[in-house]
């Protein structure tokens, strides 16, 4: 797309230029997106800020106008990008992003401060997760609390190991939690079961980088769902995310 005012013009000028990403082994035009979700999420493309012209960006980036036309539909669909007849494309307000989205959430990496990170997705966790757990209590299948278990086990396993193995904490954590959501019996949650493990997982990593695996207090969830007892399973849950809370408060 191209721009039409002069003020449009001399605000792509001011944009900083991408690099090429001619013979990149990715997806081109996920390689594309990527590149510029990350300027957006970084503030360098602002918003409300026009991007540079099709043709800029396909020079810029080494690609075809179709890995490009791609690319923007990706980031449409996140919420990142609009493009209008006669204005071009520009970058959508922060309250319109999926940061839902796990490929968003990818993206960020490196981006956002940690802290902050944690600390936003701790007050969310706050406000649904002690209730995906009494739920999980109730409704969670046989299949489900076998598998509850067997992750718990692996759990307990790493927490008493003499050597801390982060990574695979990182990923049975992760593992426990998304299957708490997904034993819910409520499809409305699924999404945080699934969608939300790269979310779930960069926490994990944060907040155990000093060995830390709190748990006892995921023993009390998990003995809660297991026993059936749903006020047990949510103020376990609660308690908790207090316990880290105090970590990173919100």
């Amino acid at each position: 797309m191209y721009l039409n005012s002069i003020y449009q013009q001399v605000e792509m000028i001011m944009i900083g230029d991408f690099d090429s990403i001619a013979g990149s082994k990715r997806s081109l035009h996920v390689q594309v997106a990527r590149e510029i979700a990350r300027k957006i999420l970084s503030g360098e493309l602002a918003q409300n800020s026009v991007i540079p012209s099709e043709l800029d960006l396909c020079e810029q980036f080494g690609v075809s106008r179709t890995a490009l036309r791609e690319a923007v539909k990706l980031l449409t669909s996140k919420g990142l990008l609009k493009s209008r007849p006669k204005v071009g494309t520009k970058v959508v307000e922060r309250a319109y992003w999926n940061f839902l989205d796990s490929q968003l959430i990818e993206w960020m990496d490196g981006i956002s401060d940690n802290d902050e990170f944690c600390s936003q997705f701790l007050g969310l966790r706050g406000a649904i997760e002690p209730e995906a757990c009494a739920l999980a209590a109730r409704h969670a299948t046989i299949e489900q609390r076998m598998k509850l278990s067997e992750i718990f086990d692996k759990m307990c396993d790493i927490a008493k190991a003499d050597v801390f193995d982060q990574e695979q904490w990182t990923t049975v954590d992760t593992q426990f939690h998304s299957l708490i959501f997904n034993a819910t019996g409520n499809v409305f949650y699924l999404p945080f079961g699934n969608i939300l493990t790269t979310m779930f997982a960069n926490f994990i990593h944060h907040t155990s980088e000093d060995g830390s695996t709190c748990i006892e207090e995921h023993r009390k969830i998990y003995s809660a769902i297991m026993a059936g007892n749903s006020d047990k399973a949510r103020a376990a849950s609660a308690a908790h995310l207090l316990t880290v809370k105090d970590k990173y408060p919100v």
